[in-house]
């Protein structure tokens, strides 16, 4: 091709950067910056001195100085880039032949010395996290990514890269090569269960604020940002047969299952509840355990459908005629924290007039040992923006419990992962979500949680569908907007 790429990435040291700069000279890069905190001689590229990183604004502003030809490709990595045969080519035809804004493409990936594919996602107008995974080699269109600085209205130290990415986005596709055209090397080398709860780490709350800024910016730019406006609730339901029930759907827990029973039996409170227990065909000792249970309050229901995930087990609890006012929340695998979770869970949704309520949990092993990241507040949801939010983050917190009469007519997606996401976000389009800061309940981490160690294809699935739920709360929260 004839088109001039300039090639951006930051500095780490002359040794390891000498690979990934042979490899843009190798692809004819015409221009390569090396964005660094001091001057320093790099062979063969021009150095950019900046104070921030590719995360702060004020490098961008520098940048869009540098930037020549009709192409920029960004390394955000400090680790040595070996880049496929002509793939810097491939990806800027791409880019021209689509009139994307930006491309990104599958890539191997290095982890312990081993080399395997990395496959990634289609993006969709609801992949708003901030975390989304495109890979570290970027190729944007030049004009694109000028206006795009040029637009940059706020000062970030971290969310530059994610605010660029959404303005372009406004105004062009990005576009998924399903092709391995690098590899690049993985020092995060924990399991998938291990990193799920990096955005709510306190460490990051400087980061996570800058994130949130920039999304919500972007939800009023396109149309789909919701002031805090929400419907009263009257609590006037009266046919329950009791204020509360928690709910567990369950298959195959008998390691658990009989420690969640007992934490919920053992709560105290002034107005009656019960126990559903949704046993989805256990065919381990899970069903005996139930049985063993000769407490009036726990009502154990075999669905007579086997084509059910937890969503649809929690459809079979919240329609039963036993359910109560108010459904509350217990994985099979976790214990409530003491005797009064109940209790404060109905009275948040009085004092707050919400139709869902979300508190906090510990993180725990199995011994009930506590293990970092330790609380799970999600204190980044606020009464005001939280509901906006939402749609950046991957998930909402826990236990959740829901006002039964709305519960009942959303209902829940029948899946077993992402469902309670959805759920959250339907509802926070026209109702106040309460939250309790403080922890409410145990979660145990330990081999056999669903999501404790996934492998690339499923934990891609599992992003696919969350980003299509987005997708689709987006488009619907425009329709809200525009009726307004």
């Amino acid at each position: 091709m004839s088109e001039k790429i300039t090639c951006i990435l930051p500095y780490s040291n002359a040794e390891e950067m000498k690979p990934t700069l042979e490899a843009f000279q190798k692809e004819k890069a015409a221009n390569i910056i090396v964005v660094a905190k001091e001057a320093v001689h790099v062979e063969g590229a021009t150095v950019m001195v900046s104070e921030g990183d590719l995360g702060a604004t004020a490098t961008w502003k520098q940048l869009q100085k540098h930037i020549t030809g009709d192409f920029v490709a960004v390394y955000t990595k400090a680790m040595a880039l070996n880049i496929g045969m002509n793939a810097l080519e491939r990806m800027a035809r791409c880019c021209a032949d689509a009139d994307a804004g930006m491309v990104y493409a599958d890539y191997y990936e290095k982890k312990n010395g081993q080399l395997s594919a990395h496959p990634v996602i289609e993006y969709q107008e609801g992949s708003l996290r901030d975390d989304f995974n495109f890979g570290s080699l970027l190729l944007y269109k030049a004009n694109a990514l000028k206006a795009a600085i040029e637009a940059m209205d706020a000062d970030y130290k971290h969310a530059a890269l994610y605010d660029l990415r959404l303005r372009i986005s406004q105004n062009h596709r990005l576009l998924h090569l399903p092709e391995l055209l690098y590899t690049e090397v993985e020092l995060d080398t924990r399991k998938s269960g291990e990193k799920m709860f990096d955005y709510v780490d306190p460490r990051n709350r400087e980061r996570q604020i800058e994130m949130e800024m920039a999304c919500t910016a972007h939800l009023k730019s396109v149309g789909a940002y919701l002031k805090p406006e929400f419907k009263k609730i009257e609590f006037t339901a009266s046919d329950f047969p009791v204020e509360a029930s928690v709910i567990i759907p369950v298959r195959n827990r008998e390691k658990t299952i009989g420690d969640a029973i007992e934490s919920v039996l053992k709560q105290k409170t002034d107005f009656s509840f019960n126990l559903i227990i949704v046993d989805n065909h256990s065919t381990d000792k899970t069903s005996e355990i139930i049985r063993s249970f000769s407490d009036e309050r726990l009502i154990h229901i075999i669905p007579e459908r086997d084509d059910l995930g937890i969503g649809g087990c929690w459809n079979v609890a919240v329609a039963d005629a036993r359910c109560g006012k108010f459904a509350i929340q217990l994985d099979s695998d976790d214990l409530y924290i003491d005797e009064t979770v109940i209790e404060r869970i109905v009275k948040a949704f009085y004092e707050q007039n919400c139709a869902m309520v979300v508190g906090s949990y510990q993180m725990v092993n199995f011994k009930l040992e506590e293990i970092p990241p330790g609380l799970i507040d999600h204190k980044e949801w606020t009464p005001d923006n939280g509901r906006n939010n939402a749609l950046r983050i991957n998930g909402l917190g826990a236990p959740r419990a829901f006002y039964t009469p709305v519960l009942r007519d959303v209902k829940v997606p029948n899946t077993s992962y992402g469902e309670d996401y959805a759920l959250g976000l339907n509802i926070s389009r026209h109702y106040q979500i309460g939250r309790i800061y403080d922890p409410l309940y145990l979660c145990r981490r330990w081999d056999d949680n669903s999501d404790a160690s996934l492998d690339i294809n499923k934990m891609n699935a599992h992003n696919f569908y969350k980003d299509k739920i987005r997708t689709m709360e987006f488009m619907a929260r425009k329709q809200v907007v525009n009726r307004k």
